[in-house]
């Protein structure tokens, strides 16, 4: 299976960056792509955090939502729409104070097959930066997979994950327990540069080797509008911690890969470590 890990540099213009993922989309399938993921906050990086509530949307209905299900359904791929924030509180005449960080996975009929919401909110202080997404994010509290369907292989169980999810491994063994180990794990993210140089590509092949499997991470890349800059480095791991395509240039890209099953296979019968797992 064909994969493509997209990197943006998203701005504060929703629509522009709408434009910019759908371009990057159509790129991505003209090149046989089956699976595709934009990084987390593709649809908007705003001049401040509260930015996120003006655009949120209800769970299943808004411009961002159904603008993914329809580019998912015109190129025939399954879409990770990386993140996207969608109201938390269920009363839709209450003031938006809090969303949800929600990844949604579209099929290629355009419809809904996932939603996972980040559980870890990132939080980070130096003298020169400043980050903290519980100021306007409200946490998820779920682990997601799903199942992908692939016409060599049956289909693959795929564990999603967002960003700072990454610095967790329990969130990656409670997605892949040993009876049903995940073949793939998703890593939408904006990592800051400042913590991407130091541990990003460390902690994605760290992910890989300990859970045998593939690792997808579609990042945000290059100084933005805001001020903000990301570390980018968007890449495809191997169930054995090599790094397969990497994006090393700031700015947008398509990062493609080919997924091996029988790779997943060698290396699990190779060193059965999923089966040595205490817990």
């Amino acid at each position: 299976m064909k994969v493509a890990a997209l990197q943006t540099l998203s701005t504060p213009d929703v629509s522009r960056n709408l434009a910019s993922a759908a371009a990057l989309v159509a790129q991505a399938a003209a090149q046989g792509a089956e699976l595709v993921v934009l990084p987390e906050y593709f649809c908007l990086m705003g001049q401040h955090d509260r930015d996120k509530l003006a655009i949120a949307e209800d769970d299943g209905h808004g411009p961002i939502q159904q603008t993914m299900a329809a580019l998912a359904r015109q190129h025939g791929v399954w879409l990770v729409a990386g993140t996207l924030p969608i109201k938390a509180q269920a009363d839709p005449h209450a003031p938006v104070e809090r969303v949800r960080n929600a990844c949604c996975v579209y099929s290629p009929e355009g419809h809904r097959e996932a939603r996972y919401d980040k559980i870890h909110l990132f939080r980070f202080a130096t003298e020169r930066e400043q980050y903290d997404e519980g100021r306007v994010l409200e946490a998820g509290t779920a682990p997601v997979t799903f199942k992908l369907p692939s016409k060599a292989d049956g289909a693959l169980r795929v564990g999603l994950s967002i960003c700072y999810d990454l610095r967790f491994p329990e969130l990656y063994r409670t997605l892949s327990p040993s009876h049903a180990p995940c073949d793939v794990m998703l890593v939408p993210a904006a990592f800051t540069h400042t913590t991407g140089q130091a541990h990003w590509e460390l902690l994605l092949r760290t992910r890989a080797v300990e859970n045998q499997c593939y690792v997808i991470a579609a990042a945000q890349g290059g100084l933005h509008e805001n001020g903000r800059r990301t570390f980018g480095h968007s890449m495809v791991v191997d169930p054995w911690g090599q790094v397969l395509a990497v994006r090393h240039d700031d700015g947008e890209g398509v990062v493609m890969a080919n997924l091996d099953v029988t790779r997943i296979q060698t290396v699990r019968k190779q060193l059965p470590a999923l089966t040595h797992r205490m817990l």
